[in-house]
């Protein structure tokens, strides 16, 4: 529902406010947007590394590595290339409607190429499952943050079409959800939530890296990670 509402406010607000918007406002929008994404990321390590010492250095090394298997097994299974490809999509769509003549973009395109680009993301799977296990909203609220600042660009050109993906995204990350929820009773230990929460906070930490337009991270392979870190605690324990 957060992102949801996100989507909704960003698309109002851009089809009346966006105009005023200078780019030294959208700079400084996003730099604070990066900073919440670093603490929202280094609060959930601080969470899964709660404890005593060996269990923090367990949980850290756990998260390492799971890390560097989550990113050998995205790569193998060309995860942020297929992600790339759907951004290339979206990005030469809205570049072709953005330049055609006023009136002839139709609604559904920007239906379409809004609901693939907040769909299709690191942040809708992870915050999902975080949702689903522990509670944990922060990732999605964030997500709605930065697709409410991304519709506010859309509509200038799709006009009030992208507001209607909020539906779309309400039912793929509300399905994703309620399949975390469905897991949580085989993640009864508190060690693998643990796992997840330190693994997951450096995944969300390193978004901030792209929000800012820094060095580009393949987030998406690291994905594979949320599954390897209670495998390895439950092996480890």
């Amino acid at each position: 529902m957060l992102n949801v509402a996100g989507i909704v406010v960003g698309g109002l607000a851009g089809l009346t406010l966006a105009r005023h918007l200078t780019p030294q406002i959208q700079q400084r929008l996003r730099l604070g947007l990066a900073g919440l994404v670093i603490y929202a990321g280094f609060s959930m390590v601080w969470q899964g590394l709660q404890g005593p010492l060996g269990h923090a250095a367990k949980q850290l090394a756990i998260a390492l590595l799971s890390l560097s298997l989550g990113s050998l097994t995205g790569w193998f299974l060309r995860l942020q290339r297929g992600m790339n490809r759907v951004g290339i999509w979206t990005q030469q769509r809205f570049q072709k409607d953005a330049a055609a003549t006023p009136g002839t973009v139709s609604a559904s395109e920007g239906f379409v190429t809004c609901t693939l680009l907040f769909c299709v993301g690191p942040m809708a799977i992870l915050g999902s499952i975080q949702d689903g296990v522990d509670g944990q909203w922060r990732t999605l609220a964030l997500k709605g943050v930065m697709d409410g600042l991304a519709t506010m660009g859309f509509v200038a050109t799709y006009g009030w079409s992208p507001l209607l993906a909020a539906l779309p995204v309400l039912a793929y990350q509300g399905t994703l959800t309620l399949g975390g929820r469905a897991l949580e009773p085989l993640l009864h230990d508190a060690a693998l939530k643990d796992s997840l929460n330190v693994a997951g906070g450096f995944i969300v930490a390193t978004i901030a890296v792209v929000v800012v337009g820094g060095r580009k991270v393949p987030l998406a392979n690291y994905l594979p990670a949320l599954v390897y870190a209670p495998l390895l605690t439950h092996w480890w324990g």
